[in-house]
């Protein structure tokens, strides 16, 4: 008898929501087991995804659970959050003050359900929860991850796409280092199915734009969604499904996320956004692009960042 591939998702908002929905519609997981400490919006979210599971071309059932029914999941997906910190504030490390004490309460129950997968963190910032996650959890390496710089690669890509009429499958970028506002793109490791954005500028004026304009671009993509809604909803979801079925199904792909560093580009202690072989137990290796010296400081300088960021964790 197979398998029922079950994932778990922790927190419903936005952002929550949208992940289950969307591992509902693709069908990477055959069950749903859906976690909130408020019990009238997980039972609103059960019922309505329930609903659309119901024309869905495959089979998917959806169940509300609490900590202790995790234990089940093949895979958790971390999406708690309080998203209105951020009005009239771009920067993800205010969340803090919430996520991480939010985090920390419940790290024992996840352990205590016997949960033995794969845990996908998407609660920001991204980068300082992931790891308090892992150290919290204390899984094997690479079994925690989170999206980190994945998404904000998803929005390169796209303003790629655009610029060079190039379809995104088609090209190979990377966004680098922290998921907030010092990440940034190691242009030298741009290509078009092998071919170098270098080599091609110099023949076609498609290619030849302003870098720090269009790098400046995806950084603040996330910001042009918030303005409006006050919140991200697809692009992260889809980023944390795709993340999903890559785990499911073994993939070893490689994928921007949001990693423990040991020595891989010089640096250590911490987590940050680079690309990762990730497969059935979660990342795999650590892929060290060839940057150019330029690209290797501005990296280090996103890493001290996050390790400035993290100071605040003794006053939590």
């Amino acid at each position: 008898m197979t398998k029922n591939r079950v994932v778990g998702v922790i927190g419903l908002g936005h952002v929550g929501a949208h992940v289950a929905y969307s591992l509902a519609v693709q069908g990477i997981a055959d069950e749903l087991v859906l976690v909130d400490q408020n019990q009238q919006k997980l039972q609103s979210e059960v019922q309505d995804l329930r609903d659309a599971a119901a024309y869905l071309p495959h089979r998917v059932t959806v169940r509300p659970g609490d900590f202790a029914d995790l234990g089940e999941c093949d895979v958790i997906v971390n999406s708690v959050g309080k998203i209105d910190l951020l009005r009239g504030n771009h920067n993800r490390v205010t969340e803090m003050d919430f996520t991480i004490p939010a985090v920390r309460s419940y790290t024992e129950k996840i352990k205590a359900s016997g949960f033995d997968g794969v845990v996908v963190n998407i609660t920001n910032p991204c980068d300082i929860v992931t790891r308090e996650l892992a150290l919290g959890l204390g899984l094997p390496k690479g079994r925690v991850f989170g999206t980190g710089t994945g998404l904000d690669t998803s929005r390169l890509l796209s303003a790629l796409a655009r610029q060079t009429g190039i379809d995104h499958k088609s090209i190979t970028c990377y966004m680098l280092g922290e998921h907030g506002n010092q990440q940034f793109t190691p242009w030298s490791c741009v290509s078009f199915r092998g071919m170098p954005l270098d080599k091609w500028a110099q023949t076609d004026e498609r290619f030849r734009f302003d870098r720090e304009a269009l790098q400046k671009e995806s950084i603040g993509g996330g910001w042009v969604t918030f303005s409006g809604k006050y919140c991200t909803e697809y692009g992260i979801s889809t980023t944390a499904a795709r993340m999903v079925h890559i785990v499911l199904h073994d993939e070893k792909a490689i994928m921007p996320a949001s990693m423990e560093l040991c020595g891989e580009y010089g640096e250590s202690g911490l987590f940050a956004g680079v690309p990762c072989v990730i497969g059935a137990k979660g990342v795999e290796e650590v892929v060290e692009l060839p940057l150019t010296d330029e690209e290797k400081a501005k990296f280090h300088a996103c890493c001290e960042g996050i390790r400035h960021n993290m100071e605040h964790l003794k006053e939590l």
